[in-house]
Protein backbone atom coordinates (compact mmCIF):
# COMPACT_ATOMS: atom_id res chain seq x y z
CA UNK A 1 0.00 0.00 0.00
CA UNK A 2 1.04 3.31 -0.99
CA UNK A 3 1.24 6.01 1.79
CA UNK A 4 0.45 9.70 0.26
CA UNK A 5 2.55 12.80 1.69
CA UNK A 6 1.19 16.06 2.21
CA UNK A 7 2.41 17.97 -1.21
CA UNK A 8 0.84 14.91 -2.78
CA UNK A 9 -2.55 14.68 -0.95
CA UNK A 10 -2.88 18.85 -1.52
CA UNK A 11 -1.91 18.71 -5.10
CA UNK A 12 -4.19 16.35 -5.75
CA UNK A 13 -7.06 18.58 -4.22
CA UNK A 14 -6.14 21.76 -6.16
CA UNK A 15 -8.78 20.61 -9.08
CA UNK A 16 -11.34 20.26 -6.55
CA UNK A 17 -11.15 23.12 -5.01
CA UNK A 18 -10.41 25.28 -8.14
CA UNK A 19 -14.10 24.09 -9.17
CA UNK A 20 -15.49 24.43 -5.86
CA UNK A 21 -14.67 28.12 -5.67
CA UNK A 22 -15.80 28.60 -9.61
CA UNK A 23 -19.02 27.59 -8.57
CA UNK A 24 -19.53 28.94 -5.36
CA UNK A 25 -18.48 32.39 -7.27
CA UNK A 26 -20.70 31.85 -10.29
CA UNK A 27 -24.01 31.61 -7.77
CA UNK A 28 -22.82 34.62 -6.00
CA UNK A 29 -22.72 36.58 -9.11
CA UNK A 30 -25.98 35.47 -10.49
CA UNK A 31 -27.71 36.31 -6.91
CA UNK A 32 -26.31 39.12 -7.53
CA UNK A 33 -27.58 39.66 -10.59
CA UNK A 34 -30.66 38.63 -9.66
CA UNK A 35 -30.83 41.02 -6.94
CA UNK A 36 -30.32 44.07 -8.98
CA UNK A 37 -33.36 43.33 -11.56
CA UNK A 38 -36.45 45.57 -12.15
CA UNK A 39 -38.51 43.19 -10.22
CA UNK A 40 -36.87 43.33 -6.50
CA UNK A 41 -37.75 46.56 -4.31
CA UNK A 42 -35.24 47.53 -2.29
CA UNK A 43 -36.40 50.96 -1.28
CA UNK A 44 -40.40 51.11 -0.88
CA UNK A 45 -40.27 55.13 -0.24
CA UNK A 46 -39.15 56.64 -3.66
CA UNK A 47 -40.21 53.82 -5.87
CA UNK A 48 -42.66 51.51 -4.55
CA UNK A 49 -43.45 50.01 -8.16
CA UNK A 50 -40.34 50.20 -10.25
CA UNK A 51 -41.71 47.30 -12.65
CA UNK A 52 -44.39 49.84 -13.87
CA UNK A 53 -41.28 52.74 -15.08
CA UNK A 54 -39.99 49.81 -17.81
CA UNK A 55 -40.39 49.73 -21.40
CA UNK A 56 -42.46 47.02 -23.16
CA UNK A 57 -39.31 46.01 -24.89
CA UNK A 58 -37.21 45.48 -22.12
CA UNK A 59 -35.77 41.65 -22.05
CA UNK A 60 -36.96 40.46 -18.52
CA UNK A 61 -35.73 36.83 -19.45
CA UNK A 62 -31.84 36.20 -19.48
CA UNK A 63 -31.87 34.48 -22.96
CA UNK A 64 -35.21 34.88 -24.74
CA UNK A 65 -34.59 32.35 -27.80
CA UNK A 66 -38.13 33.01 -29.52
CA UNK A 67 -39.15 36.43 -28.37
CA UNK A 68 -38.20 39.47 -29.99
CA UNK A 69 -38.66 41.97 -28.05
CA UNK A 70 -38.12 45.04 -30.49
CA UNK A 71 -41.19 44.15 -32.23
CA UNK A 72 -43.97 44.26 -28.83
CA UNK A 73 -46.59 46.65 -28.48
CA UNK A 74 -47.03 47.72 -25.35
CA UNK A 75 -50.50 46.49 -24.05
CA UNK A 76 -52.15 48.66 -20.74
CA UNK A 77 -52.32 51.62 -19.35
CA UNK A 78 -49.56 53.91 -18.16
CA UNK A 79 -49.34 54.48 -14.39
Amino acid sequence: MREYTRTEVFTVLIPQFFFICLGMGGASMYLIRLAKGPHVTWNKTNNPEPWNNLDPTYQYKFVAITTDYKNLKKEGPDF
